[in-house]
């Protein structure tokens, strides 16, 4: 079978949206993106959307899976899953190059490796059981239920950790074969760069986004009704500036500390990616925005 999907992967700030991006416009493709974040309307600068570089030559590259809820609504990796099959199905059938791109270890390996992911719906007994818990006897729940927990996110926040448990009992429950699930053969390309110039594109990044007003809409979010703990639940950029505007913290500690945070973020990003190679992914690493690389490797697959 010839590939059908090109997957440019990368931690944070090594420019793979830049890239993928021209390759689509290249190629005449789309892009699917696999972001936990960018899924959400108004969570623009902190999420790093960048919308502005989906235009090229005056043309908007067309793009998925970005700003498609709200984010006072939960979205899963279920979620995710089933919406890429339904963008990707309906890519191949107009004849349109799909383009994958993104830093979201889980969502990129749910559709390399085809995750079997059980239909979990709301249980409002349950979650009325789960409520009553506190967060270390959800997470010694969750632990028990799935002792090699890959996704650690799940177990810094209530919700998360309620809705994981959740997804783990229908899994035990049931026996889910996911329907409409394509035939995937990919072509995986990895951005990297060396590490001490990773550590600059993302201070360099951090303090460019400060000047663009993240602040403001961490601060326009919560004006809107998100809650400081629905705010934090997102992870670096809105917890650390939930913070500093809760006055918990001073401006240059949100910037430190933040800062330190997406360091920290970006080698846990390497450290997943290393672990699909293992699991049999392979991943044609590009070193730094050498675009005419990544293009000349492509072509070698694509036909």
């Amino acid at each position: 079978m010839a590939k059908n999907l090109i997957v440019i992967l990368g931690p944070t700030a090594s420019g793979k949206t830049h890239l993928a991006v021209r390759l689509a416009h290249d190629m005449r493709g789309e892009i699917i993106s696999a972001d936990s974040r960018q899924v959400y309307k108004k969570m623009d600068i902190g999420t790093g959307k960048d919308l502005d570089q989906y235009i090229i030559n005056d043309r908007r590259i067309p793009y998925h899976l970005i700003d498609i809820i709200d984010p006072e609504n939960e979205f899963n990796l279920f979620e995710f899953q089933n919406r890429f099959y339904e963008v990707f199905n309906n890519m191949i059938e107009r004849g349109v190059v799909p383009v994958l791109v993104g830093g979201t270890g889980l969502y990129l390996e749910s559709v390399l490796t085809g995750y079997n992911m059980p239909h979990a719906p709301v249980d409002k007994k349950l979650r009325e059981d789960l409520d009553r818990k506190s967060k270390c006897e959800l997470q010694e729940i969750l632990q028990e239920m799935k002792p090699r927990l890959h996704n650690k996110t799940d177990i810094d926040d209530s919700e998360r950790l309620i809705r994981a448990i959740e997804i783990e009992r229908a899994r035990n429950i049931t026996d889910y074969a996911q329907q409409g699930r394509p035939d995937i053969d990919a072509i995986v390309f990895g951005i990297r760069w060396e590490r001490s110039t990773v550590r600059q594109r993302i201070t360099a990044r951090l303090k460019e986004r400060l000047n663009q007003g993240m602040i403001e809409e961490v601060r326009k979010l919560n004006a809107a009704g998100l809650t400081w703990t629905k705010l934090e639940s997102f992870g670096l950029e809105y917890r650390f500036v939930s913070r500093y505007l809760q006055k918990l913290i001073t401006f240059e500690e949100m910037e430190k500390k933040l800062n330190t945070a997406i360091h920290q973020f970006a080698k846990r990003q390497e450290t997943w990616f290393r672990r699909m190679e293992k699991k049999g992914i392979v991943i044609n690493w590009i070193s730094g925005d050498n675009y005419t690389l990544l293009k000349e490797s492509v072509m070698k697959y694509w036909r």
